[in-house]
């Protein structure tokens, strides 16, 4: 939480904080960005710098990003797991050119999972030519094999895979470590290094009464048997023991294998469920029925059949430490009926197979490991993931993964390593109160689903994804943390410009009576930037300077091929409609050679400066295309028909002093669907144009 006073800090360092609550630290302000600008290959090509497996996170992630997502203090926050599948979906981009690859710095990698497949991407890019060993018939860990299709389809996982295989990524399947292999082998073979990365692959169940009947199941059994060998309940009653997201798959899927009902039962209260709310909220909607703050005690069978859960009230799940630690009123006891019950209370390591292959075991039947070098005790032996970090989210479980390929280089290399050596992220403070009620507030995209009656008999994907629109009109809501104005001190002259201009209330004057802008709380909407008199403001993020460095080559080329027409630049907003394919198949690919256009984030950010470099480097006329007052209801940033139209004004006024029509200068401004005709949108203005003819 801010306090106060930093809250009224200039300067602050920091990354976005939804960046900084990425496990794997994704670039997410950046890639929302550029979907925002309709560049969905850019914005891909920026998540494949540090996800191998985009494909599979768009889909499934828990996104805890979104849990940090500043635009949670003003409404809810972005939708960035759907934004990243509609980048996967709509964009194309390969991962960057490995480095040579080394020989000599073979790793054998055992499991095929997030953290296995990170620790295998981000060794082959530097070079180490890397396998990976699947036990299982199909690549992709526990994701693959057990995350419903409804979830994750098998299609999805190919798609990742496929793309580290163009990588140089060697996979072999159908082969088990301890048993079809061992570290002698792979030594033989060449191998540097070992990683050990086969997940929490064994369900756990309960010592009480009846679990031995042969209609007693286990989760990860019956989500493989579910997903891969058409395993039906057909007309059955199912209690699912568990609060957690296995267990809202265990729940789901037996409800798409035909089960007659499907009941479940777990200690918690259902606040205190660890299952992500949506999941248990889609589980309603597909007839769940939740027993929630009962625990299991006994299964009942008469006459060889189950016949029901016997449960007694849990009155607390936790100690006073926090410690898992349940209590029971054994005087409340309720029994719900059923006949085939579903264990899906947690997973556990099965060690058989790295015990065959000699890697140590601890006391407590754990994997021998040091969390600060990522080692086991045999030299070159490593280990990451579930196995050894415990259940996690799979992008966590990738973060492990990333922390043991580090040092799994830094020992090919010959280097020390320790996990404390990985830079901690510090995140940017939360949106100051009185910044958060002057932003705009956006209604949140919502990713479209196919409703419960179409989904709950089926595996078919249960979301349907953005459309391009949605994806490019959801990432403007993002609110740009750690890109917008910073101060140049040595230049500001504290005329307090910026502090009447911003609508944000950013800039303020501190109790000595010392401008401040505090840039951590900017919006980045660029008003400033255009009315400060000494260019004391700088953005921090290249945006605008992007936008600038395209003047002269487009206008330079305008020149070359206006074939005695009136050469017009456009100066155009990039967001919103100006990002669909409308404006850019439709308009840009079709406007003539006497047209071109350069696209600045927001007119907002568009200077006088701008403008009249334009005319001076000898455009005929120039046209600033905005959003239509009624649209700017989607725009997160404020007032920028009104600051436009006063620099243009400005500019007008110069323009008619030297002696040039200030017709040859027009503001427009016009709604999505004029902008995806926008030929036709700007022919009276460009006719105009022709009138005037050249300069």
């Amino acid at each position: 939480m801010a306090d106060s006073s930093s809250a009224l800090k200039e300067g602050s360092s920091g990354i976005p904080p939804c960046q900084a609550a990425c496990p794997i630290h994704q670039e997410v302000r950046e890639y929302l960005r550029l979907i925002a600008i309709g560049d969905f290959n850019r914005s891909l090509e920026v998540i494949k710098r540090a996800n191998p497996v985009s494909a599979v996170c768009g889909t499934i992630c828990a996104h805890h990003c979104e849990d940090e997502c500043r635009r949670q203090n003003v409404d809810e926050p972005l939708s960035i797991r759907g934004l990243k599948r509609a980048a996967v979906e709509f964009g194309q981009a390969d991962f960057a050119a490995p480095a040579s690859v080394d020989t000599t710095k073979k790793v054998a990698i055992i499991g095929s999972g997030p953290a296995g497949l990170i620790a295998a991407f981000d060794l082959a890019l530097q070079g180490c030519p890397v396998t990976i060993f699947e036990r299982e018939k199909y690549l992709g860990g526990a994701p693959r094999n057990f995350i419903p299709l409804y979830r994750l389809s098998d299609e999805t996982v190919d798609r990742d895979i496929d793309n580290l295989k163009k990588l140089g990524v060697e996979f072999r399947t159908g082969v088990e470590f301890g048993t079809d292999f061992g570290l002698e082998a792979l030594k033989k073979e060449g191998f540097k290094a070992v990683l050990i990365a086969v997940g929490l692959t064994a369900s756990r169940g309960l010592p009480i009464p009846g679990a031995d009947h042969s209609d007693v199941l286990l989760a990860l059994e019956f989500l493989k048997a579910a997903k891969r060998e058409n395993f039906r309940l057909d007309g059955r009653e199912v209690i699912v023991i568990g609060g957690g997201n296995v267990a809202m798959d265990v729940a789901r899927s037996a409800v798409r294998c035909g089960a007659a009902k499907v009941r479940l039962a777990c200690l918690e209260s259902e606040k205190e469920m660890p299952a992500f709310s949506w999941e248990i909220e889609e589980a309603k909607e597909e007839g769940v029925e939740f027993n929630c703050s009962w625990g299991p005690k006994a299964i009942k069978v008469e006459n060889g059949v189950i016949t029901g859960l016997e449960l007694k009230e849990c009155t607390t799940v936790f100690d006073a430490q926090k410690r898992f630690n349940p209590t029971y009123n054994e005087d409340n006891v309720i029994t719900i009926p059923g006949n085939t019950v579903i264990f899906a209370i947690g997973q556990g390591s099965d060690l058989e197979a790295v015990k065959k292959a000699g890697v140590p075991i601890d006391e407590r039947g754990r994997l021998a490991f040091d969390p600060a070098t990522m080692k086991t005790p045999l030299d070159g032996v490593f280990a990451c993931g579930e196995i050894v970090a415990g259940p996690s989210t799979a992008v966590k479980a990738m973060a492990n993964g990333r922390v043991a390929g580090m040092a799994i280089y830094n020992y090919l290399a010959g280097k020390p390593f320790v996990a404390s050596m990985v830079a901690e992220e510090i995140p940017l403070p939360e949106l100051a109160s009185d910044v958060a009620q002057n932003v705009k507030k956006i209604a949140r995209h919502e990713i479209p689903m196919l409703n419960a009656e179409e989904r709950s008999s089926n595996f078919l994907p249960v979301e349907k994804g953005y459309t391009m629109a949605m994806a490019v009109w959801e990432s403007r809501r993002c609110l740009g943390c750690a890109a917008g104005a910073r101060r140049i001190v040595e230049k500001c002259a504290d005329c307090l410009t910026c502090l009447r201009t911003c609508p944000y209330n950013v800039p303020v004057v501190s109790d000595q009576g010392d401008l401040m802008i505090r840039d951590h709380q900017c919006q980045a909407c660029g008003l400033c930037l255009t009315v400060c008199p000494n260019l004391a403001i700088e953005f921090r993020a290249p945006y605008i300077a992007e936008a600038e460095e395209q003047l002269e080559p487009v206008v330079k080329k305008l020149m070359a091929s206006r074939n005695g027409s009136p050469a017009v630049l456009v100066l155009s907003c990039g967001l919103g409609a100006y990002a669909l394919p409308g404006f850019n198949e439709g308009f840009l690919k079709n406007k003539g050679g006497n047209v071109e256009v350069v696209k600045f984030p927001c007119i907002s950010k568009i200077d006088t400066t701008h403008i009249l470099k334009a005319f001076q480097l000898g455009a005929d006329a120039v046209i600033v295309a905005g959003c239509a007052e009624e649209d700017t209801n989607n725009c997160p940033f404020q007032k920028t028909l009104y600051w436009a139209g006063q620099r243009v004004g400005r500019v007008k006024s110069i323009l008619k002093d030297v002696g040039i029509e200030e017709e040859r200068l027009t503001l427009c401004s016009f709604t999505p669907e004029a902008v995806d005709n926008f030929g036709e949108a700007v022919s009276e203005v460009l006719t105009k144009i022709h009138e005037l003819g050249k300069r």
